[in-house]
């Protein structure tokens, strides 16, 4: 099983990481963009569930180069990943640690540094001998 704390390693192993708190909890940012987060789900989240299974375990939350991408990765079925009514209009998906491989977390979790990541960074970075 993936644990947050495996989540965590994956976001600040990147480049020009930094780790703060946004609405309580630890995000992961490049530049000074957020990329990923733990998202517990709220009061208000648990509500909107109503009768539905709500998906258990650790949530980790990472952003998206767009809303069309969003979709593309969620209609694909990739195992863990699902997004809640609060995320939508937002490019941003939902990652249940429990159930996604590590493979397709280490994917999502570099997908979304990159897009969030400015060109100046991005730019070092290819020039590095770590690219």
């Amino acid at each position: 099983m993936v644990t947050l704390d495996t989540a965590a390693k994956l976001a600040n192993d990147l480049p020009d990481v930094t780790v703060g708190t946004q609405y309580g909890n630890r995000t992961f940012l490049v530049g000074k963009k957020a990329f990923a987060w733990d998202r517990p789900f709220s009061k208000a989240d648990l509500r909107r569930f109503g009768d539905a299974p709500v998906p258990s375990g650790p949530i980790f939350a990472v952003r998206v180069a767009d809303l069309h991408t969003k979709e593309l990765l969620l209609s694909a079925g990739t195992r863990g990943v699902f997004t809640i009514p609060h995320f939508d209009g937002h490019p941003a998906v939902l990652i249940q640690l429990d159930k996604v491989a590590l493979r397709t977390l280490r994917q999502l979790v570099t997908d979304a540094w990159l897009a969030s990541a400015t060109p100046k960074i991005l730019a070092a970075h290819r020039k590095s001998p770590r690219a």
